[in-house]
């Protein structure tokens, strides 16, 4: 088989939609499918985006930064990406949470007939309205439902996104959920010499992980800085950075992590918290169980499905989220309930890992490769 991935984001960034694109890729390779990633390129004067990974050709076209917007660079729709993918001849085109150039893979899919999976992975409406970009809920959603209704099937990777799709009129959606690699990310990455540098007193470390992001809305950890008996720990990086500094001190700022680095910090942490409420899915909540890490996230998007409450940690109402985030984290860390939440964690993630959930990316192809032509959606030659 062969598979054009037509992403919205790319490396050298690092966030939910690279990371799933790097896995998928991995997977078809591995099991003798061809792949080619069509993505954004990197403005001038910023480190480069790469031309292939790992013998997987990546075509980059050109892109901008746009206001407020300021740490991803937005793709440009440009002739190049039809030629490309003509070339390339696809069986499946995969669209990864497509807005612009995935609006140009769609259209370039259709003129060529060649079925589409759509990956919905940005709660778009959400993320404007956290930038405070000029467009509105109800706009961004009808851009959302007919970008999605001219493909052959569209993949939620949680039931508030499915749900959320399908009120809002969108067709043919299934949920797809992610892996998580539980061999790199695991209990036994403990550090204590990193745990030692982080606290020096020994106090409780309390983490996020994530882009310093206006839509990950960082600052509602704030309720815990100033505190001697915890320590913050805020991994990554983004164009909050500056700002979260000033809000919070006595926080540990480490930037970006990767690899083994980025496992050994999550098992580091006593207690993980995720406050944004546009998740789609939220990887980093898998990453944080998955290394034996009770988690504290809102009760809303893809959270409500990955944290079982009360059993692996604690789902917070979004009005209230930092009200009561310091008493969820000193049930956590003064008691044995952390423990026990963690353990129950990691045993559920267990079964998720990325060759499953990609074998299961392997039949939805498979199912509008059959259908190709017979689900009603138009298209020209």
């Amino acid at each position: 088989m062969r598979v054009a991935i037509v992403a919205e984001s790319f490396l050298p960034n690092m966030n939910g939609v690279v990371n799933s694109v790097l896995r998928v890729c991995e997977h078809l390779t591995a099991h003798g499918h061809e792949a080619m990633i069509f993505a954004p390129d990197t403005p001038r004067g910023m480190p480069a985006a790469p031309r292939e990974i790992d013998g997987v050709p990546v075509h980059l076209v050109p892109s901008l930064m746009v206001p407020k917007v300021s740490s991803l660079p937005v793709g440009v729709p440009h002739r190049s990406l039809y030629r490309a993918m003509a070339d390339f001849a696809p069986d499946v085109v995969h669209l990864a949470s497509p807005f612009v150039i995935g609006a140009v893979g769609a259209h370039a899919a259709r003129r060529l007939d060649i079925p589409t999976v759509a990956v919905f992975q940005t709660d778009v409406a959400g993320f404007a309205a956290s930038y405070g970009i000029g467009i509105g809920t109800r706009a961004a959603w009808s851009w959302t439902r007919r970008l999605h209704a001219a493909c052959d099937r569209t993949l939620a990777p949680s039931t508030v996104s499915v749900k959320a799709l399908q009120d809002h009129g969108v067709p043919r959606v299934f949920r797809w959920g992610r892996g998580v690699d539980a061999e790199r990310f695991h209990p036994d990455r403990r550090d204590q010499d990193l745990r030692a540098q982080w606290s020096p007193n020994g106090v409780p470390i309390v983490g996020f992980v994530g882009r310093l992001a206006p839509e990950k809305h960082v600052e509602r950890l704030a309720v815990l800085s100033g505190r001697r008996d915890r320590q913050l720990v805020i991994v990554g990086g983004g164009p909050e950075r500056a700002r979260l500094e000033k809000l919070m001190p006595d926080a540990v700022f480490t930037g970006e992590l990767g690899g083994l680095e980025l496992a050994r910090a999550y098992a580091s942490m006593d207690v993980f918290v995720h406050p944004g409420e546009h998740e789609t899915f939220c990887q980093a909540v898998q990453e944080a169980q998955a290394s034996g890490i009770p988690v504290i996230g809102p009760d809303a998007g893809g959270p409500k499905d990955l944290i079982a409450n009360f059993r692996t940690g604690y789902l917070l109402d979004v009005p209230t989220f930092s009200q009561r985030l310091p008493d969820a984290v000193d049930t956590l860390v003064d008691s044995t309930v952390g423990t026990e939440f963690g353990a129950a964690a990691r045993r559920g993630v267990a079964g998720k890992t990325w060759p499953s959930i990609c074998d299961q990316l392997l039949g939805h192809y498979d199912a509008v490769l059959g259908r190709a032509g017979s689900l009603g959606v138009r298209r020209s030659a």
